[in-house]
């Protein structure tokens, strides 16, 4: 264990060094790494834009793609959507799963994580929408057409979303009647995580 803490100083340094140190030596007691903020509240890392598993992540890939298009770059607006897609699938999924495991055990973590897979599930249709969008604007519609169909198929034609990514459909051809219909006139939920389960709710 000195050896270690030896390398482990020489490799970082300073005080995180120590910190780890500390920790590995009090084992399995529980002792938790913060680093210490600006305030009096640690840093939670996974909240922060530097982290690919942050939802702020996500939307920092998302302006900078909006720039790219500006700037008609299309492949590096093709680039970061494609990976803020990936991002906000990902994070969906991670907290639609959360979610199912405290059905049941604790109503509001539940609840918690639930809101954020459906928020993220939002996410990841719009980045994939403004995706299709590319294509079509390099006339690639046969990558386009895929993007639009898993919208569709999470959002479905009644929202606002899926009547975008349908009316893209009518216009590139691939579908021939157009959808006249109107949004939900109440608010609905964002669409749930990719082929995921609506957990149930706990039994009081």
């Amino acid at each position: 264990m000195v050896v270690f803490t030896r390398l482990l100083r020489q490799s970082w340094g300073g005080c995180a060094a120590a910190a780890l140190s500390i920790a590995l030596v009090a084992g399995g007691s529980g002792v938790a790494l913060a680093q210490e903020g600006s305030g009096s509240e640690p840093v939670r890392p996974l909240n922060q834009a530097s982290s690919s598993l942050s939802i702020a992540s996500g939307q920092q890939l998302m302006t900078e793609a909006s720039a790219a298009i500006a700037d008609q770059n299309y492949p590096l607006a093709e680039e970061k959507l494609k990976a803020a897609k990936e991002s906000f699938n990902q994070l969906s999924t991670y907290y639609q799963e959360l979610a199912q495991m405290f059905v049941g055990v604790d109503t509001q973590i539940n609840r918690s994580n639930r809101e954020k897979a459906l928020e993220t599930a939002q996410l990841r249709d719009q980045a994939s929408y403004q995706l299709a969008l590319v294509y079509r604007s390099q006339n690639q519609a046969n990558e386009a057409v895929p993007l639009l169909m898993e919208i569709l198929r999470s959002q479905q034609p009644t929202r606002d979303l899926g009547q975008r990514a349908y009316q893209q459909l009518f216009e590139l051809g691939f579908v021939d009647e157009p959808y006249n219909g109107r949004a939900a006139a109440t608010p609905v939920e964002p669409a749930e995580p990719a082929e995921a389960v609506e957990p149930a709710e706990p039994t009081e």
